[in-house]
């Protein structure tokens, strides 16, 4: 309905009557690919989306050589992003120019910009579209949604703005949901727990339609279900469902955290069946030189496992919680205590181009940035990038002081508006300051270089003579800054032969690999097995996530993480009914974490800068949530071993811990 008030929309859709013919729901991906299954799209005559497979080294022979096999199956359940703004859009036409400026709450202003510009037929050149600031994304803004393109169409039609909001409870129903999918993992592994082979084969729900890189989501993990182990041989194999639910996307980790979840809870799975410390088994497995090529085709570039393991261990006292744990069993405590381990290995930075390509990913893995130095000393730098919540005012802004030698408050950064910053891919996958930032820092060096010719032209000096600190440029006594030099480009009075006036530079980066941070996240939980209630009482976060820009904005991703990924574990569940009702839909049935919930965590680092770029940084965006869900779980179970509960499904509330301890003690 179009109103000019959200109040007549209300009104005016209640008058209208809908005849609905009912049709038989599927909800459950693996039932969806049985025979007689209600079939999602009458079209396709199956359920059945894609299959993709990755393969390498002779997994059969390993698995039949091997003294030891460990099989799990595991489920991560369907979850709902919980941005703190929901979505909205505003479309401004202007009828004389044919232009149209939409405004939108979304992570992605350029590619929408393109992907709207395709299904409505609006040219492109007169399509702006501005992401303000935006209240959180998580992914589900990683999107290009109906409600942008009906806006836009509706507006150019009708030649008036065009405004939707979204409510909470659209937002559960209509935006995207994450993961969702069956694990099953297999190791093959020595007698002393040495895996030689790893086996992954997943079955996902697509949901009804597919958003944007629905399909390649889970792909983003395929690499990695050997996690940051030694291999030799590995097999991956990904069906995607179509189901009669909501259409699955990115959430934060986006494949990542799922492949994570499986090696981590199967390598504590192995730990039980050989008789090891978890943290033994770990040891024994790491990859240990770099850069290395791990089975499944990647080269990891960088790492220090020992390292950030080591640290954790340190900053837990890892002897003195299992003397904890050890004591409450030999008294018979209600109270058992569990320590969960994530050693996780993570490949972000949506990264090279070729390989996004060989995914069948929709775009490219660059990044762009420009540097502008105004006349009177002052900076703008436009970037491709579109925070959500990452602080790039402040990094890319302590990047551009550092290398120009200006005032962190003479720098204006600028993004997510297609017509003042048109060159950009976007901010999903932990990708900003490894693609996004090394764009701004290769731009810096280009201001620099144009600088040096300017100052050596008009020191009377050759280039190499000059020295450079600071922003400030000296040879034989004479000195010039980065400030004066913007002025005399400006003025142009006074300028090298052929050099064109002004102080700007751009730069495309295309990386040529991922970023692969690294860590070592310890959950350790409380269970009353009476009540089944768990209490996460520390967490214990080290992480490598190569050189840290500003320490501050690295502590708030990795608590945001965390919380979200521990959210994952133990509360966080959307359920549908099997008529394809979803009955978890608002926060009166979904349960959010808030700061009340959670432990302070205890933060700590390792740092092997990645050799791949100028800056040596990794990505951090995701990193607590790769790790975080794999530790509680670990340590829920480890508080329940001895009792011989050896799994547990997500979210792991009280009820579902009770009775795991009453089914085993029956």
């Amino acid at each position: 309905m179009i109103a000019e008030t959200r109040a007549e929309a209300r009104d005016a859709a209640e008058l209208v009557q809908v005849e609905y013919e009912p049709l038989p729901a599927v909800v459950d991906p693996e039932r969806a690919l049985e025979d007689g299954a209600p079939i999602v799209h009458d079209d396709f005559g199956t359920n059945s989306c894609y299959t993709w497979k990755l393969s390498a080294g002779d997994v059969d022979e390993e698995f039949g050589n091997a003294s030891v096999v460990v099989k799990e199956r595991y489920r991560q359940q369907r979850l709902i992003p919980n941005a703190m703004e929901p979505r909205g859009v505003i479309v401004q036409p202007f009828p004389a120019t044919g232009e149209l400026t939409m405004w939108s709450a979304t992570q992605i202003p350029h590619i929408a910009r393109v992907t709207l510009s395709m299904v409505t037929g609006v040219p492109e050149a007169k399509l702006r579209v501005v992401a303000p600031d935006v209240g959180g994304g998580f992914g589900s803004k990683l999107n290009v949604y109906a409600e942008e393109a009906l806006a836009l169409v509706l507006a150019r039609k009708l030649g008036r703005p065009i405004k939707w909001i979204e409510t909470r409870t659209e937002g559960y129903q209509a935006t995207i949901h994450g993961r969702d999918q069956i694990q099953e993992i297999e190791l093959a592994a020595t007698s002393e727990g040495k895996i030689r082979a790893v086996r992954a084969k997943l079955t996902v729900a697509m949901g009804a339609y597919l958003q944007l890189v629905t399909p390649g989501v889970p792909l983003l993990g395929a690499w990695l279900y050997s996690g940051a182990y030694d291999v030799v041989a590995y097999d991956f194999e990904c069906t995607g469902v179509f189901t009669t639910t909501t259409p699955t996307d990115a959430y934060r980790g986006a494949g990542r955290p799922e492949a994570t979840y499986a090696i981590e809870r199967a390598i504590d799975a192995l730990a039980r069946k050989v008789g090891k410390d978890p943290v033994e088994i770990r040891r024994l497995n790491f990859l240990r030189e770099f850069p290395k090529t791990i089975a499944s085709g990647l080269t990891v570039d960088s790492g220090d496992y020992d390292a950030h393991l080591d640290a954790a261990l340190e900053l837990l006292d890892y002897d003195a919680v299992r003397k904890d744990q050890a004591e409450r069993r030999e008294r018979r405590d209600t109270k058992e205590v569990g320590i969960g381990f994530s050693t996780y290995l993570e490949m972000c930075g949506l990264a090279p181009s070729r390989i996004l390509g060989a995914i069948r990913y929709g775009a490219g893995g660059w990044d762009a940035a420009t540097i502008r130095f105004l006349p009177t000393g002052t900076v703008q730098v436009l970037i491709g990038t579109s925070p959500h919540g990452q602080s790039h005012e402040t990094t890319f802004a302590q990047i551009v002081a550092d290398q120009l030698g200006v005032g962190y408050d003479e720098i204006e950064v600028l993004h997510g508006d297609t017509a003042v910053t048109p060159l950009g891919m976007d901010t999903y996958g932990s990708r900003s300051l490894t693609v996004g930032g090394i764009a701004v820092y290769k731009a810096a060096e280009r201001i620099v270089e144009k600088a040096r010719k300017i100052a050596a032209h008009q020191l009377e000096v050759g280039e190499d003579e000059l020295a450079y600190d600071g922003g400030r440029f000296t040879a034989n006594g004479g000195a010039l800054t980065t400030k004066e030099i913007a002025l005399q480009a400006w003025t142009a009075h006074n300028l090298p032969d052929g050099m064109e006036p002004g102080l700007e530079a751009s730069y495309v980066f295309d990386p040529e690999n991922f970023s692969w941070p690294a860590g070592t996240h310890i959950a350790v939980v409380e269970i009353d097995t009476e009540t089944g209630n768990v209490d996460l009482i520390r967490y214990v976060a080290v992480d490598d996530v190569g050189k840290v820009i500003n320490p501050d904005v690295v502590a708030g991703q990795i608590h945001g993480g965390v919380t979200q990924g521990v959210a994952q574990a133990l509360w966080e569940e959307a359920v549908y009914d099997d008529d394809g009702n979803l009955i978890t839909g608002s926060m009166v049935n979904y349960l959010v974490p808030s700061a009340a919930e959670v432990p302070s965590f205890e933060l700590g680092s390792t740092e092997t800068p990645s050799p791949t770029n100028p800056l040596g940084v990794k990505g951090v965006g995701e990193t607590g949530t790769i790790a975080s869900t794999a530790a509680v779980m670990n340590a829920v179970v480890d508080a329940l071993s001895a009792r011989g509960v050896t799994d547990i499904d997500m979210p792991a509330t009280p009820e579902r811990v009770w009775r795991a301890v009453k089914e085993v003690a029956s």
